[in-house]
């Protein structure tokens, strides 16, 4: 198939595209996170409960982490560019639906469509870097494409409330058009047209409906609060464990599926997957529980928590692409075990910290492991690189859901093991499974292979 972008020196085109990559993926945890402190106002506004407004978070978190390996299956068939500059649009149009819906149900829905816009949009542009850009420079590129994600995240609540201030909780959604529209412009004239994957099997959309129902029933019961029915809870967990199996066993024997179970046969991948959903929990539950942790000891104040919570954000966000650069000259496992020890190593120390909380430890603590997430970055590489190029979005779909899956189990055991008012006993608990997590992630990342083989 040939390309129909401009015909221009292919470095400066890569960097071009790069640019666009990094601006989409940037789209999906700004929101994450902007969200965040607007909720107190969407919930006063509508005079609902928490409980209810809540659903705006999770239901954003289910989507993003069911959708993303059918959306990069699809990809893979339809043309990674199409999938992005569509996953754009719709995302756009959901956030113009958003600030200006009239009530919380219609604001819940256009927040899905977002979800759905950005599972779209996200794992092909994943799966376009993996095939334009080169090897000895991927690395590289994918360490800066992961500093600005994690600068996204980190600038989400000081963004959403400056934005709050100036204009109401409708702002953080009328943001996103300034973001979207140069991007849409700059990814229509850059993006390429790329060979597409052919097949002589129609797209296995009963897959794609029974993989979309497992991933959103499991991180919906994930997320079921404490107290909830927990006999009901554990016979869905079994129903979906069974359903797991047997949807795996089909997806096997389909000549074509959606979802690629033999990509776990492939080391690396398998490895890949497995350390950052470990991290990912790690790292998730631990922004989590600080702010809480903090706000049970006398004298400290949620803008306090915020500013600490940054000093592991920043570390990360400059080591990034000196991680992709690590990577791309000593391989991919070195690197990525570097880090993630170096993470654990953080983390341990945070968990020194005492009830009397000694600031310079949990600083230090932190600070650590941020520069040890930053390193990281050839994880990723590693996995879209352990399977043909033509089929880099599914790969990258099924990565993704990984991260939140992590994500997402962090943020459901953390109220089992923390507590009420527990303070620094709930902590302890806590950062017990973050550093199993963490430390589990170190071993599975030496399974990684320093150069993966399509083979």
């Amino acid at each position: 198939m040939s390309d129909s972008t401009p015909k221009i020196q292919p470095a400066l085109r890569v960097g071009w595209i790069l640019a666009v990559v990094a601006l989409t993926t940037m789209l999906a945890p700004l929101n994450s996170t902007m969200i965040g402190v607007a909720l107190p106002l969407i919930t006063a506004d509508f005079a609902v409960d928490l409980a209810y407004s809540s659903w705006l978070v999770i239901g954003y978190l289910i989507v993003m982490a069911s959708l993303q390996p059918v959306a990069g299956k699809i990809g893979d068939r339809l043309g990674h560019r199409r999938m992005i500059l569509g996953g754009l649009v719709l995302f756009a149009l959901a956030s113009v639906g958003a600030a200006l819906a009239s009530t919380l149900w219609w604001l819940l829905g256009f927040r899905v469509l977002q979800a759905v816009a950005g599972a779209i949009a996200l794992p092909n542009t994943t799966a376009i870097m993996r095939r334009i850009v080169p090897e000895e420079v991927r690395g590289r590129n994918f360490g800066l494409v992961g500093a600005g994600i994690t600068l996204a995240a980190a600038a989400g609540p000081t963004l959403g409330g400056v934005l709050i201030e100036w204009a109401g909780w409708q702002a953080v959604f009328w943001v996103n058009l300034v973001l979207i529209v140069p991007t849409f412009v700059l990814g229509w004239c850059v993006l390429p047209v790329l060979d597409t994957q052919s097949s002589d099997h129609g797209f296995d959309w009963l897959g794609a409906l029974v993989l979309l129902a497992v991933l959103a029933g499991g991180a919906g019961l994930a997320t079921w609060k404490a107290g909830a029915g927990t006999a009901l809870q554990a016979a869905g967990f079994a129903a979906l464990a069974l359903a797991a199996v047997l949807f795996v066993r089909r997806e096997w024997r389909h000549p074509d599926p959606v979802f690629q179970p033999r990509f776990f046969r492939r080391r690396t991948f398998a490895a890949a997957n497995a350390a950052i959903a470990l991290s990912n929990l790690a790292m998730y539950t631990t922004f989590l529980v600080i702010p809480l942790f903090l706000a049970d000891a006398p004298g400290w104040s949620s803008a306090e928590a915020g500013l600490i919570l940054a000093v592991m954000w920043a570390p990360t966000v400059v080591c990034a692409p000196i991680g992709g650069q690590l990577s791309d000259r000593f391989g991919r496992r070195w690197p990525a075990f570097g880090g993630l020890a170096m993470f654990a190593l953080g983390l341990w120390i945070v968990s020194g910290v005492g009830a009397d909380i000694s600031l310079p430890i949990l600083l230090g603590g932190l600070g650590l492991s941020g520069v040890g997430l930053g390193l990281t970055g050839g994880i990723q590489v590693a996995a879209v690189e352990a399977v043909p190029g033509d089929q880099a979005g599914a790969a990258a779909g099924i990565y993704s859901t990984s991260r939140y899956i992590g994500s997402i189990t962090g943020s459901s055991v953390l109220p089992l093991l923390y507590g009420v008012g527990s303070g620094s006993e709930g902590f302890d608990r806590v950062l017990v499974l973050v550093l199993v997590a963490a430390v589990l992630a170190v071993v599975v990342s030496l399974a990684i292979e320093n150069r993966p083989s399509t083979d």
